[in-house]
């Protein structure tokens, strides 16, 4: 036993850098990069403070995280009689939704799963791909006009997502970050775990890859005030982990991520027999560029991995996959019968010598 802890601190070691992330093709992301680099450049001439507090935070110089306890203690008391017209608009438009997306014998985890797939994949479906650009309309930040609208930049996501679980009873957080870019959660479940979710980051594929990441997951793409939010260390609600396969070697992983792109899986992940040592990192590494490169060449998915650690410190390889939403769903008949109609027109007419 003492010789296999011995391997496992040496594949700790020597692993660390497949933990990174791989190809990021969410324009949602880009854009919030960018702005990355404008406040870091900010922050480096002294322009951007990080203050240690989760409201009333101005969030890319124009969204200010608000507190919405006055909706969410009405909720759960049952009296509004404090609340402004427009506070009860939105308790009425949440409570609308916690009635159609929760039920009685959910647990917490559950509840946190539904609220998260109705932000990243049924909030949006009439709007398209959101971006945390400012338009022009600031009321989206909020849950009264995201609720309303269907549409929202990232603090708007947060706030959203904390006002829900907090009706619901659920202890959470608005996580920014240091360089006041960007905003997302922290949710504590019935294990006393923190957990980080990023609704915003997984709002164009509800894909899992930002739903309930430990404090070493989330520090690859994210960064904040560690000193002042809660240290996440939870592992038995990561999503990922939940759902981890068990595979022969990394040899079997092409034909792995083939089945789970046939079944039409979002998100999978695996270990391995033999937990990956030293020896294996440069074949990990390729492996998991590989394959996600062959698929990318398709042009019909975006596909992205990364690599988590579980509870006994093995490496864990993830991918998340992001099918084509531009495709349109046409069965054969009707796409044969298009088709006929367009050539029979198009052929009767020299088009490239057309005045």
């Amino acid at each position: 036993m003492a010789k296999k802890k011995t391997i496992l601190k040496i594949a700790a070691a020597s692993v660390a850098g497949l933990l990174l992330t791989g190809s990021l093709a969410v324009s949602s992301l880009t854009l919030y990069n960018q702005l990355q680099v404008t406040h870091a450049f900010q922050k480096l001439m002294g322009n951007v403070e990080d203050p240690a507090q989760e409201d009333n935070v101005l969030i890319g110089d124009n969204y200010a995280v608000k507190s919405t306890t006055q909706i969410s203690d009405a909720y759960r008391s049952g009296d509004v009689s404090q609340l402004s017209s427009r506070d009860k608009e939105t308790l009425d438009m949440a409570k609308e939704v916690l009635d159609k997306i929760i039920k009685d014998d959910m647990t917490d985890y559950q509840k946190e799963i539904a609220v998260y797939q109705y932000l990243t994949a049924d909030l949006t479906g009439t709007k398209g791909i959101l971006t945390v650009i400012n338009n022009g309309n600031d009321e989206n930040y909020e849950p009264h006009d995201v609720l309303k609208n269907h549409s929202a930049v990232c603090v708007g996501y947060a706030t959203t997502f904390r006002l829900f679980m907090q009706m619901l009873g659920i202890d959470c957080m608005v996580v920014h970050s240091s360089d006041l870019t960007h905003t997302w959660n922290l949710v504590k479940l019935d294990d006393g775990c923190w957990y980080h979710t990023d609704c915003y980051m997984d709002s164009t594929t509800a894909n899992f890859m930002n739903f309930n990441m430990d404090d070493r997951t989330a520090l690859q793409t994210h960064g904040w005030n560690r000193d002042f939010f809660p240290a996440a260390n939870g592992k038995k609600y990561n999503y990922m982990l939940s759902v981890c396969e068990e595979l022969g070697n990394l040899y079997d992983v092409p034909k792995w991520v083939m089945e789970s792109i046939k079944a039409k899986k979002t998100a999978v992940s695996c270990t391995f027999k033999t937990p990956i040592g030293e020896k294996d990192v440069n074949l990990a590494k390729y492996m998991a560029e590989a394959v996600q490169e062959q698929l990318e060449s398709t042009g019909r998915l975006f596909a992205q991995y990364q690599w988590i650690l579980n509870d006994e410190g093995q490496y864990v390889l993830c991918y998340y996959f992001q099918y084509d939403s531009n495709e349109i769903d046409l069965d054969e008949k009707t796409r044969n019968k298009v088709d006929d109609k367009i050539y029979s027109v198009f052929d009767k007419y020299d088009f490239y010598s057309m005045d």
